[in-house]
Parts: C-alpha cells; sequence; structure tokens
C-alpha cells in the first residue's frame, strides 16, 4: 500500500530523467524527450495514490539519509501537509501536460534534448522546494529552479534578446535571493535549526526576539518578491516571454513564480508573529496586481500581456496571505495555475500556426483555429473570473477575505478584476476577430490534447469549493486543515486556525465580483469588436498616461539610469581603487620590496677586504660610543 513516506519518489523520477536525457540523449530517439514526458507523466499518476494515503494518514515529517560521514548522519527532512499536497499536484499536472505539448511545439529544434532535460530538473527542483522541511533544502531547490529559470529563458541564446532577457532574470531575483539567504541564517542563528517545525517553534517560543523576526521575514519577503516578479522586482517576467512558448507556460505562469506565494504560506506562522512585514506583503501585492494591470492594457506582445496578468494575479495572492485568507490565496494559486497554463499554451498554438505574437499582426484567426479558439476564450473567462469558471470562484473567496479586513482593499480588489476581465477579452478580440490577417492551422493533436484538459481544469476546477475532499467538507477546509489533528499541525509548523473562514463567500460578493468581470468583459468586446479605431481616439486623449503605461510607467527606465550613472560610477571607482592601491600598491608592492632592497644592498658586497674590515671598524665604534655614552 502507498504510503505518504513515498513523497520522494515523485522528486526522483523527473530528476531521473534529467541524469538519462544528460548522458544519453544523443543516442535516444527525437533526443529523448519522450522520456522525459513519460517519467514526469509517471510521478503525476504516482500523486493520486500518494493522495489517498494522506487522507488517510494525515500530515507527517519524514527524514530521508543521503549520506554519512563518520559518525555524522546527513538526512533530507520532507513534509508532507495540505500545503505540500496541493502544490504537488498543482507542479506535476503542469509539468506533464506542459512537456507532452512541447513534443509538438519543439519537434524541430536541434536542442530538444537538452530543452526536455532542463525542464525534467526543473520539476524536480520545484517538487523538492515543495516537499521541503528544512530552509536549507529549500534554499537549495530555490537557487536550482532560478538555475533552470535561467538555462530555458536564454534556450535560443544565439539571439540577443533571449540572452540578455535570461541574464536579466538571473541577476533581478538574485538581489531577492540574497535576502533569502540572509534572513535564512538570522533564524538559523536566533533558533540553533533549519529545520521549519523548529524555527516555528522558538518564534512562538519567545526565543526569537521579535526585532529579529521583524528583519528576517522582511529578508525572507524580498526573496518571495524577486522569485514571484512583484513590484519592484518584477521587470524581469515580463522580458523572461524571449523563451520558448512552454517554458514561459510552465515556469513563469504555473510553478516558479508561484514559489514565492508558497514560501510566504509555508512560513505563515512566522508572519503572524510579525505584522509590519505582513502588512508590507500586502502593499507590494496590491501596488503589483493594480500596476501589472494597468500595463497590460496597452501590452501588444501577447505573451507579455500574459506575463502582467501574471504579475497581477500573484499580486492578489500577496494581498489575500496578507489579511490570513490563507486558503483562498491557494485556491486561486491552484486555479491560476490551470487556465494560465491554458492561456500560454493557447497563445503558443497561435504562434506556432501564424509565427507571429504581435497583436497588431494578429486578427479574423476564429475560423482558421476554431480549436484554439475555444481553448482561448476558456482561459480568458477564468482569468476574467466570468461565472461559473474556476478563476470566478477563487477570486470570490480572496475579494471576500478582503472585505473581512477592509472595505477599501474589496473595493481594490474589484477595480483590479474590472481591469482583469478588460485586457482578457481585449487580448481575444484583437487575435481572433476582425479581418484575417495571417495564414493560420490548426496545432497537432499532441498539442491540442493538453489545450483541452487545461479548458475543462480551467472550467470546472473551482467544483473543488463544493465537493468534500477527505474529512474535510471542501477544498478551502482542507487547506485550512480542518478534519486533521490541529496539534500535528502546529507541531509541523503548518498554518492553521486561518483568520478568515472557509466557507463560501456571501451572495452579495458574489454578485459584486459577476458584475465585474461582466463589466470588463463588455466593454472590451464593445470597444474592439469595431477595430482598432475608438482604442486609437482613447490613446490620443489620455496621451500622457498611455506614453507612461508604454514605458513599464518607467521602472525599467529608472533602473538602467541606476546603473549607468550609479552602479558603473562606483564600480569604476572601485576598481580603480582595487587595482591601484589593493594590487598595485598592497599586494604586488609588498612583493616588489625584498627584491628593490636587495638590489640596493647587493652594492655594498664588493669582494674587497679593506671595504669589509673598514666596516666592521666602523660598526665596532659605534656599538662603543652606545655603550659608553650615559643613558
Amino acid at each position: 500500500m502507498v504510503s505518504t513516506a513515498w513523497a520522494w519518489v515523485l522528486v526522483a523520477l523527473p530528476l531521473l530523467a534529467f541524469l538519462l536525457l544528460v548522458g544519453l540523449r544523443r543516442w535516444l530517439p527525437n533526443e529523448g524527450g519522450w522520456l522525459a514526458v513519460a517519467l514526469t507523466g509517471l510521478a503525476a499518476a504516482l500523486f493520486w495514490p500518494l493522495l489517498a494515503a494522506f487522507l488517510r494518514e494525515g500530515p507527517q515529517i519524514y527524514q530521508l539519509d543521503w549520506f554519512a560521514l563518520g559518525p555524522y548522519q546527513f538526512t533530507i527532512p520532507y513534509l508532507v501537509d495540505p500545503l505540500a499536497i496541493t502544490l504537488l499536484g498543482v507542479v506535476l499536472t503542469c509539468s506533464a501536460l506542459i512537456q507532452l505539448y512541447s513534443l509538438g511545439y519543439m519537434a524541430e529544434e536541434e536542442r530538444r534534448g537538452w530543452f526536455f532535460a532542463v525542464m525534467a530538473l526543473f520539476t524536480a527542483a520545484m517538487l523538492g522546494l515543495v516537499l521541503s522541511a528544512s530552509l536549507l533544502t529549500l534554499y537549495i531547490c530555490w537557487e536550482l529552479v532560478g538555475l533552470c529559470s535561467y538555462l530555458l529563458i536564454g534556450f535560443w541564446h544565439e539571439r540577443p534578446r533571449a540572452a540578455e532577457a535570461a541574464k536579466k532574470a538571473f541577476i533581478t531575483t538574485r538581489v531577492g535571493d540574497v535576502g533569502l539567504l540572509i534572513g535564512i541564517l538570522l533564524l538559523f542563528r536566533a533558533s540553533g535549526s533549519f529545520a521549519i517545525p523548529d524555527v516555528v517553534a522558538a518564534a512562538r517560543a519567545g526565543t526569537i526576539e521579535s526585532p529579529l523576526l521583524l528583519v528576517a521575514t522582511v529578508l525572507l519577503l524580498l526573496g518571495a518578491i524577486g522569485k514571484s516578479g512583484q513590484f519592484p522586482l518584477h521587470v524581469w517576467l515580463p522580458d523572461a516571454m524571449e523563451g520558448p512558448t512552454p517554458v514561459s507556460a510552465l515556469i513563469h505562469a504555473a510553478t516558479m513564480v508561484t514559489a514565492g506565494v508558497y514560501l510566504l504560506a509555508r512560513l505563515s506562522p512566522l508572519y503572524e508573529l510579525a505584522p509590519p512585514a505582513l502588512a508590507l506583503a500586502g502593499g507590494v501585492g496590491l501596488v503589483s496586481a493594480a500596476g501589472a494591470a494597468l500595463l497590460a492594457l496597452v501590452e501588444t506582445d501577447s505573451k507579455r500581456v500574459l506575463a502582467y496578468s501574471t504579475i497581477s494575479q500573484l499580486g492578489l495572492m500577496f494581498l489575500a496571505l496578507s489579511v490570513g485568507a490563507f486558503p483562498a490565496a491557494i485556491f486561486h494559486l491552484t486555479t491560476h495555475a490551470a487556465f494560465k497554463a491554458l492561456l500560454f499554451l493557447a497563445v503558443g498554438a497561435i504562434i506556432h500556426a501564424t509565427g507571429r505574437q504581435s497583436l497588431d499582426e494578429l486578427s479574423g484567426l476564429r475560423q482558421a483555429l476554431p480549436l484554439t479558439t475555444m481553448a482561448l476564450l476558456a482561459g480568458v473567462a477564468a482569468l476574467a473570473g466570468i461565472p461559473p469558471t474556476s478563476g470566478y470562484l477563487s477570486k470570490d473567496e480572496i475579494l471576500h477575505g478582503l472585505l473581512d479586513r477592509q472595505l477599501l482593499l474589496f473595493l481594490g480588489g474589484l477595480l483590479i478584476s474590472v481591469l482583469t476581465a478588460f485586457y482578457s477579452f481585449r487580448l481575444w478580440c484583437r487575435a481572433l476577430l476582425g479581418p484575417p490577417r495571417a495564414q493560420a492551422h490548426e496545432a497537432p493533436a499532441v498539442m491540442l490534447v493538453p489545450l483541452g484538459i487545461f479548458s475543462l481544469l480551467a472550467l470546472g476546477l473551482g467544483v473543488l469549493v463544493l465537493l468534500p475532499l477527505g474529512v474535510a467538507p471542501n477544498f478551502l477546509a482542507f487547506l485550512a486543515g480542518e478534519g486533521l489533528p490541529a496539534e500535528r499541525l502546529l507541531a509541523l509548523g503548518s498554518y492553521v486556525a486561518p483568520h478568515h473562514a472557509a466557507g463560501p463567500p456571501s451572495g452579495g460578493v458574489l454578485l459584486a465580483s459577476a458584475l465585474a468581470a461582466l463589466g470588463g468583459a463588455a466593454v472590451a468586446g464593445a470597444v474592439y469588436r469595431r477595430g482598432e479605431a475608438a482604442p486609437a481616439q482613447w490613446r490620443q486623449r489620455l496621451s500622457g498616461i498611455a506614453w507612461l503605461l508604454e514605458r513599464g510607467f518607467l521602472v525599467d527606465a529608472g533602473y538602467s539610469w541606476l546603473v549607468r550613472r550609479v552602479v558603473l560610477v562606483l564600480a569604476t571607482l572601485i576598481d580603480w581603487f582595487d587595482r591601484r592601491w589593493v594590487n598595485d600598491t598592497g599586494v604586488n608592492g609588498t612583493a616588489r620590496l625584498p627584491a628593490r632592497l636587495g638590489e640596493r644592498l647587493r652594492y655594498l658586497q664588493t669582494g674587497n677586504f679593506s671595504t669589509y674590515g673598514l666596516a666592521m671598524v666602523a660598526g665596532l665604534v659605534v656599538l662603543a660610543a652606545l655603550t659608553l655614552v650615559p643613558r
């Protein structure tokens, strides 16, 4: 019988795929992409008996023996609780379907074996991050995920824009990762352990002083901001769309960028003890959600529209976590993974069919791509929150949590919902309605099957709030730990007793959310079904605002100025000081000093005995004088 102790097998299978492809891909048919799909698919299939075992056994923590060095045993602790189980299902489902889709999308690529190898490694790293019960192993997997992201964004490294985007993503996320590392070390120094349960227990017992805990949680938040593309470290995510579309779907929509949300959820017991850090997370989320939604209104690259949408939706999750609506945030993370992966794959099918991704070059594809059109519509409806899609139900839970905390936050969430519906249907109308501008053909079956499955998930995944799950009445209650032993969850450092109840939202919230989504969609349809004349008029009337939005609120320009005028100038000064004083004077100077002294002193070695005798007599005279002079 399967036990939750076997969770490590889910990590081992895609890791095995990576190792096999690295060593054998040149000798495998089609460079072995099918091998990565098969092993990741097997891991996804094994998730279901693991879920059944969890519902039977409850939350557990395990130790996986790694190696022994004399008397020292090195083990890898891993934790299986509602949060870990949920993220395992999300990562494995998305990874398996997106890699299946990639068999068709990447079929003509010369280095497709390396592509599938890194995709498998990314999947393994993300699964390891989700299961980590230690801050140390979590950080290792965190950095491994970032490395895979760099390699996949820059897969087409011969393209200058792809190479630059990969470097930008790597450097920008490193800023947050440095904060994460320092925060982890501070917690280790205060608690004496990397184990998450021990750190949480020390914080609850008061062993970690409040000022130190606040600093550590803010630094951890910095890591989450960088990985999840939140303001002000969001600038890497839109540029990361230079990578292949399956990369955008898997890493920058469904899994990697949700790592920041997962980190805050996993360590939420610490943030409950540091309210200012939690409030800061909410502020960052609100600014990111609203700002990215505004930027998506004017973006013309179809994939970058979805990238800004990802930033906005993750901002909503940060905002939900900040008000204690933990189940709502993770529920929206789950539904977002489905409909955002669907949107990226549908846009990828359009790019595969036409070779174009700019909205200015796309229109009238509804007739040529009927299946892709319906899939894209399903994703757009879920993203906009059109009832009764999964996005509608999960977003309602967030709005309910915001209303419980503050009316202004609820109104802000409604405004973001209107903007989301508008830019979502703007994308659909501009790409698929109007006169045809390009020849197109439907994608092959290996790409359409994942689109169909993701469409069903985007439309129907919200049913989880209605169906019982094990001992819990629904998925939200399951995430909140209802029906599971609270003492056990507390001992593992899991989140329990949420501020926001796991019940369904009120009718007023449901109605307000539906009206916001339908209103935004109706306005977009009315504006864009007649072509570009009306949007052009509005752009002309609001030219100043449009100019600012098209330049991303000048954040990128500000970073460029900061790098050129401050960072490079300081680097030049430091380089000069290092070379002139540290290297030439301090290091090389001390090395040259004995040689120079030797060159001068060698002239005293004349070889003349009378010169040596004179020097000895002079020395004796000096010594005698020093001896006879009264002190």
